[in-house]
């Protein structure tokens, strides 16, 4: 395993480094070896360092347990994907609390054209669960990979029907590697990683605490275009997530349940003030999301698009990519400024190619 990454590993074992002073020490210094190099006059001069953040760069065992991390890693398979890697899911790259450094075991693609999250509350109703089991059997011929956080109730039933069907599905987990977390989901987990995979942002060792279930969250939210909330409370990890899902400008969904069901009152609440949409059955999902079962047709229409410029043809290829992207997410694959990005997506609207949808997210038509 080459040096970069096991300084990137390092970066991210400092303690109090977040997402935020890892990217700043990056771009200060000029990458994640330099950091370690740089003089206390070089890191003093960086946003966010001060006294406390200087001592512990200068002073942290980080590269030591970089070294013990690389050899757990290199014995398990593990593949690092570290922000400014090709393989790091391009959803999460821009989001502004994505983790610089993620451990992946697992062959599913992170970029995945369609990628659907589910959630919901660890003690589901049997309607519940078959809801579930039935929502992820309509979700095969929309050819979509499935994320879910691997907890006890509707998740592992999300990813239980995956496997079942033959669906890549991913388990966002709390801890690290190392471990399963509950380890009654162990054999399930180890059949995930054959058509799937166990994504973490945390070392090895590092044990499932509690508070670092909603961080997991945000991952879940991030990862997916459209999250799905089947059962739960007002209160939970739920709808925690599908608030984030909410400020990341996912589509978000919400199985409805009996208005005095205490465990649909979160779905239903979510419905009723507007931050989902509701769905009975994947039809509604396909119909919000403009997914159609096969892409033969839609294949077809884009060959017979209209003469483009080169900055068009490069949305464009973008949008085939990925289906559906944000407009800060065009800008930062793009390189191109406000207004001349502007201009181009309105001039593809103007030709038919493209069209907006709410929270400045653009598709193809």
């Amino acid at each position: 395993m080459n040096d970069d990454i096991f300084y990137q590993v390092a970066l991210t074992l400092i303690p109090k480094v977040g997402a935020v002073t890892a990217r700043n020490l990056m771009s200060y210094c000029g990458g994640a070896r330099a950091v370690f190099e740089a003089t206390e006059k070089e890191l003093k001069g960086v946003p966010g360092i001060g006294a406390q953040l200087l001592h512990n760069i200068r002073n942290s065992d980080a590269l030591f347990m970089a070294e013990r991390e690389l050899d757990f890693i290199e014995a398990h398979g593990i593949k690092v994907l570290f922000y400014t890697d090709p393989g790091y899911p391009q959803r999460l790259r821009h989001l502004p609390d994505s983790p610089p450094l993620l451990y992946y075991k697992g062959n599913a693609d992170l970029n995945a054209k369609r990628t659907v999250a589910i959630v919901g509350t660890r003690r589901p109703s049997p309607q519940g669960v078959h809801f579930c089991e039935e929502l992820v059997e309509g979700l095969k011929p929309y050819n979509a990979t499935v994320v879910s956080g691997l907890a006890f109730g509707i998740d592992i039933a999300a990813h239980r029907a995956c496997i079942a069907n033959e669906i890549p599905t991913v388990g966002c987990v709390a801890h690290g590697l190392e471990r399963i977390y509950p380890a009654q989901h162990t054999y399930s987990a180890l059949e995930m990683i054959e058509n799937g995979g166990l994504l973490s942002e945390y070392p090895s060792q590092t044990k499932p605490d509690r508070e670092r279930f909603p961080m997991r969250n945000r991952i879940i939210a991030g990862l997916c275009d459209a999250l799905i909330v089947v059962e739960t409370q007002r209160q939970g990890g739920s709808m925690i997530s599908a608030k984030m899902a909410n400020d990341y400008h996912r589509d978000v969904f919400a199985v409805p349940g009996r208005i005095r069901d205490r465990s649909s009152a979160g779905c239903n609440l979510l419905i009723k003030s507007h931050r989902a949409n509701l769905l009975e059955s994947v039809d509604d999902l396909a119909y919000v999301m403009r997914w159609e079962k096969s892409d033969v047709q839609q294949g077809i229409q884009r060959e017979l698009f209209p003469d483009l410029t080169p900055g068009e043809e490069t949305i464009v290829a973008l949008l085939k990519q990925q289906d559906l992207l944000p407009v800060d997410q065009i800008s930062a694959a793009t390189q191109q400024s406000n207004s001349e990005l502007a201009a181009l997506l309105l001039g593809l609207e103007f030709k038919g190619v493209v069209r907006t949808l709410p929270g400045k997210r653009y598709t193809l038509v």
